[in-house]
């Protein structure tokens, strides 16, 4: 499955509370999400290399898997 990850979840990456959450972590946590996903839902709970846990909002489009925004804890 494709992942594309919007330039606002990117951005937010380099915020204090998103810190040591690396794009790699968000690929891998959207992977994992199982079945379809049709409206943008948020899912908790993903640990991060680093051990931070994150949240991420995502919704299947036909293009892939689209990453909204990513929620650091």
């Amino acid at each position: 499955m494709r992942v594309i990850v919007t330039e606002h979840a990117a951005r937010r990456l380099r915020k204090a509370r998103q810190a040591e959450i690396t794009m790699r972590d968000i690929i891998a946590a959207a992977e994992a999400v199982p079945g379809t996903v049709l409206t943008a839902t948020r899912f908790r709970g993903f640990v991060a290399r680093s051990g931070r846990v994150f949240d991420l909002v995502v919704k299947d489009i036909p293009e892939g898997r689209l990453v909204i925004t990513v929620i650091g804890k």
